[in-house]
């Protein structure tokens, strides 16, 4: 038996500790649409484990209005810049290894030099997006 790519099929995490692998991800907003349809029972409690390799700087913001995301940088370099629901402002550096945390409600985006490969646990629900 052969193991499943994350950057082919990420992984759902749902109630009851349950994990599926999630069909071939193409990157469209209908994948995400058929994500939420999927899962759209675990409510805000389900998590997308997924994981994306970055050449440009990101063109938006997006901000989780229902739970946290885990941002793990697996290689490369990444600049992740927040804006807290406070107002405040924060930017962090990240190498293979180190994560950051982007709180609920915190707006999020990031700058990449070069190449960057990052693994997230994200709670989608309510996803928001806005022009960087």
């Amino acid at each position: 038996m052969a193991g499943t790519h994350i950057a082919v099929n990420p992984i759902h995490l749902g109630l009851g500790a349950a994990a599926t692998i999630e069909p071939a991800f193409t990157g469209s907003m209908d994948w995400y649409a058929g994500y939420a349809e999927r899962h759209y029972s675990d409510g805000v409690e389900g998590r997308l484990v997924s994981t994306f390799t970055f050449k440009d700087s990101w063109s938006m913001w997006e901000m989780h209005p229902n739970g946290a995301e885990v941002v793990l940088c697996l290689a490369g370099s990444m600049t992740l810049h927040q804006e807290r629901p406070d107002g405040s402002k924060q930017s962090v550096v990240l190498g293979p290894g180190e994560y950051a945390i982007n709180e609920r409600g915190t707006w999020h985006t990031a700058d990449i030099i070069g190449e960057a490969t990052a693994l997230f646990i994200t709670a989608g629900v309510g996803t928001q997006h806005r022009p960087r």
